[in-house]
Formats: C-alpha cells, sequence, structure tokens
C-alpha cells in the first residue's frame, strides 16, 4: 500500500513538473512572434520557388512549401501577399510585409535595408536553347553575343561584369546584355532567335527543362556563387531570432531537406541558417 501510494505521488509530481515546464517547451519550439500571422510578400513567376499552378491558380514552389513550414514551426498563420519584385523591399521597410519570400539573391548593397536569412545557394547560369548548345563548347563562346536576362535582378550587372572580365580583358568583343521581362520573357526571345543565350539562376534550369522537353542547354557552370534568401525587416530583432531559430528547427528534423528533395534541389541546401552571409 506505501509502495502504492509513493508511486502515485511520484507519478503527481512528474506530471506537475512536466506541465509547470510545457511553455518553456513550447517556446523553444516555436519561438514566439508577437502576432498570430505572418505576412509574406510573393511574386509566383519563378518555378521552382513560386508560381501558380495553372489548373487551379494555387500558389505552388518551393518558398511556398518553405514558408508555410516555418509557419508552423512558429504556431502562427502565413498569409501571403502577391507583389511585384519592386515593390518588395518597400513593402518590407514599411512594414506592409513581415517578411520576403520570393527566391531574393542575398546581396550586400541590399542589406542597408532588409537581413537576409539565407537558405539555399544558388548563381547565375548561361544557357541557350538546345539545337544551339554546339555554339557554345565554351564560357567565352558567348564573347561578342546577346544575353537576355531579368533587368529586375542583379543578374544584368553580374553577366556585364562576366564580360568585362573574360572578354574585354581578353581583347574579344564584350557580351551585349539585354534587360528583359522576367526569365519568362527571356527564354521567350531565345526561342525566337532575338538572343543568343540567357542566364537565370543555375538552380531553376532543370525544373525548366523538366517541364520544356529539355529545350535548354547550359553553358559552362554557375559564374557566381550566390544564396537565395528570406528577406527580413532590420528593425524587428525578435522575428529575425524566431525565423532563424525555426529554419534550424526545420533543418534538424529533415524538414528542409525533404521539401529540397520534392523540388529537386537537394545540391543546393545550406547546412544551417546563415544571415547576411552572401557577397
Amino acid at each position: 500500500m506505501n509502495a502504492s501510494l509513493r508511486l502515485r505521488e511520484w507519478f503527481t509530481l512528474v506530471v506537475g513538473v512536466v506541465a509547470l515546464h510545457a511553455p518553456l517547451l513550447h517556446a523553444q519550439t516555436a519561438p514566439s512572434i508577437g502576432k498570430s500571422t505572418l505576412v509574406a510578400a510573393i511574386v509566383p513567376n519563378y518555378p521552382p520557388f513560386e508560381y501558380k499552378d495553372p489548373a487551379t491558380d494555387k500558389l505552388m514552389g518551393f518558398d511556398v512549401d518553405l514558408g508555410e513550414a516555418l509557419a508552423a514551426k512558429l504556431g502562427v498563420k502565413l498569409e501571403w501577399q502577391e507583389t511585384n519584385f519592386d515593390q518588395m523591399m518597400s513593402a518590407l521597410t514599411t512594414k506592409r510585409v513581415d517578411v520576403i519570400l520570393s527566391g531574393m539573391t542575398d546581396l550586400p548593397e541590399r542589406r542597408g535595408a532588409v537581413n537576409f536569412l539565407d537558405y539555399i545557394t544558388t548563381g547565375p547560369q548561361f544557357y541557350t536553347v538546345k539545337a544551339r548548345a554546339g555554339e557554345f563548347a565554351t564560357m567565352d563562346a558567348l564573347c561578342g553575343k546577346t544575353v537576355g536576362t531579368s533587368r529586375r535582378t542583379s543578374f544584368v550587372n553580374d553577366t556585364a561584369k562576366w564580360s568585362d572580365e573574360h572578354c574585354v580583358k581578353a581583347g574579344k568583343p564584350p557580351v551585349k546584355v539585354i534587360g528583359t521581362d522576367g526569365s519568362s520573357d527571356a527564354r521567350m526571345q531565345l526561342r525566337q532567335n532575338r538572343i543568343d543565350a540567357a542566364v537565370q539562376g543555375g538552380e531553376t534550369l532543370p525544373y525548366q527543362n523538366s517541364i520544356e522537353q529539355n529545350a535548354y542547354a547550359p553553358i559552362g557552370q554557375p559564374f557566381l556563387s550566390q544564396y537565395t534568401a528570406l528577406g527580413m525587416s532590420k528593425d524587428n530583432a525578435a522575428l529575425n531570432a524566431a525565423l532563424t531559430a525555426a529554419f534550424n528547427q526545420l533543418i534538424a528534423d529533415g524538414t528542409y531537406q525533404k521539401i529540397l528533395a520534392k523540388w529537386g534541389l537537394q545540391q543546393h541546401a545550406v547546412p544551417k541558417a546563415l544571415v547576411n552571409a552572401g557577397t
């Protein structure tokens, strides 16, 4: 009887201790951000990161899945706010949105207004239509050619800089860089033979080939190493810390790896949360 009583007392004590620490355990799993809804800016035109299912008009992509997983870790709802690329940073700094989750590259010149949680490796990749692949056995064959890339990204300047270093300095004609209205416009101009080659994130090209019957051929390797990142407000340290902790938890429990695998991006994984690590 005494032994049974002691067992019940021990059980009651354990239950009490667990109940006492339950809020703390929950806080470690889902850091508080002081609100119940997280508003994220998105431009759904960059598959496989973000796009709309043509049949249902539903948002899809790696960033969409990652955002939902982060929100679940934080214990909040996620509200997507569609915008255009040029307005995303101002939407964040004026607090119309809480984060940017739309394939944005972490660049030093953007960090004056935004902190970046780097979640995937990336890099600009030259490519052309498969039928012309034989014309570009090496990247040097791009010298003197016309190359298109989205004017909303850093790729225009990146390509011009590559041209200066690899063409002009070698006494070859420079690449003629054309700013396009997004990556899809660059691909259309490429198919129409209005440009010779194009540039987009190397991590996105395999997906594009998967839906266009291997229409494109990469030229060399990505010519820069960069990070794609989640944009965070510089004046909300609590949210920055909570998102960083939540992302590390997604890595630790395998969720991050599963989302990468779903979208064929495994080779672009980061080992841990990185903040403002882009160069």
